[in-house]
């Protein structure tokens, strides 16, 4: 890949999009139901919008917005605990900035900080590390969250920090992983999902290998894309071209990004610092067993669950909110009740009106509503 612009093509946009309605021609597809492709990640979901995409799509087509968003899947009663460990004195608890503003049952992060914690935003685990290098007499507090994008990360700067002997920084440790969660989904008697565009950014880590259960054992086909208009556009043709031939396979659309076997240096970060919890609680999804990780025994001391005490009690979202449902892609974001009104991105009910990947924050920054289909254009 030379030039971002190059997968912004107007023109090849526009080729693609014939491709698929040329093959959608083809197919014998219910009226009734169009075929549902779920895009796992919330990058994808931005994309989609940003570039407007599914108003290029054909209506026997429906793309259909799955969980893949770590701050939007994180249960109110985890931030609650966030907000616990922010307020213990001579703490200072570090974040990405998406996950301040996600509202737990009493106030959020941000809140926290404005009530008086010394809550910080950084850029990386590394960047919290330096702060507790920096601060030898406060306990740093890393806030640990994503899929395996970020797994790798946060087990590099704990080993890190393990090699150093710097004994002030922990983490509260919230990563997930996605292949139990893509089983949940498919388990989910709510959903009849015909494909699906695998996450780009997970897969540079775990690769696409994990993902043949879904072909083998659901037959449904996975193309994991890449972020660009044309990626997305490309991937949809490849799932369709499974259907139209009966195939259900395990494609890689990003493989300029995405190695087939994964990433081994990540993958053996994270098999060092990490052990699967027996289960999980989700927002929108419940528990799911084996979907979250925490610290090895080994790595106990940089573990914030163990060095504080924290709530950890499960609170259920507000009952207008619909997170749950939108998450689970059983609802449009803009058929929530509450969307655009009560929940804002100023005033947010719920995590995917907050974070840069939520689908409710795609619909409403860039105008996703029910309409018309519109003419090919990617700039």
């Amino acid at each position: 890949m030379k030039y971002v612009d190059e997968f912004r093509d107007r023109e090849k946009a526009r080729i693609l999009v014939t491709e698929i309605d040329a093959l959608v021609a083809t197919m014998d597809i219910p009226a009734k139901r169009p075929l549902q492709i779920m895009e796992v990640c919330g990058g994808h979901t931005h994309s989609i919008f940003r570039y407007g995409v599914e108003g290029m799509l054909p209506k026997e087509i429906e793309l259909v917005h799955g969980p893949g968003c770590p701050v939007c899947v994180l249960p109110m009663g985890r931030v609650d605990d966030c907000v616990s460990i922010a307020e213990q004195p001579r703490v200072i608890f570090t974040t990405f900035g998406d996950a301040m503003r996600v509202p737990g049952s009493n106030k959020s992060l941000l809140q926290a900080k404005a009530d008086g914690a010394d809550v910080r935003m950084v850029y990386s685990p590394m960047d919290a590390l330096a702060i507790a290098r920096a601060n030898p007499e406060r306990e740093v507090v890393f806030f640990g969250l994503g899929f395996e994008t970020t797994m790798p990360s946060t087990a590099l700067t704990i080993l890190q920090a393990e090699a150093e002997g710097t004994r002030n920084f922990s983490v509260f440790c919230n990563h997930i992983t996605i292949v139990p969660t893509m089983k949940a989904i498919l388990d989910s008697p709510d959903l009849q999902l015909d494909g699906f565009l695998g996450p780009g950014h997970v897969s540079m880590v775990i690769g696409a290998a994990p993902y043949e259960f879904i072909a083998r054992d659901y037959k449904k086909p996975m193309v994991v894309a890449g972020f660009e208009p044309l990626d997305i556009l490309q991937s949809i043709w490849m799932v369709l071209k499974q259907i139209k031939e009966g195939r259900a396979e395990v494609e890689n659309q990003y493989a300029r990004i995405v190695p087939y076997d994964g990433n081994a240096a990540a993958l053996a970060a994270v098999g060092r610092v990490y052990e699967l919890r027996e289960f999980f609680e989700w927002r929108g999804l419940g528990s799911i067993d084996h979907s979250g990780v925490r610290l090895r025994e080994a790595y106990a001391h940089f573990d914030a669950e163990r060095k504080f005490a924290v709530p950890n009690v499960k609170v259920a979202d507000p009952s207008a909110c619909q997170c749950g449902e939108v998450l689970k892609g059983v609802i449009k974001p803009w058929q929530c009740k509450v969307f655009g009104t009560a929940c804002t991105p100023e005033q947010p009910l719920g995590a995917l009106m907050v974070s840069s990947e939520g689908a409710c924050a795609a619909y409403f920054q860039y105008g996703g509503q029910k309409r018309e289909r519109q003419p090919a254009a990617a700039s």
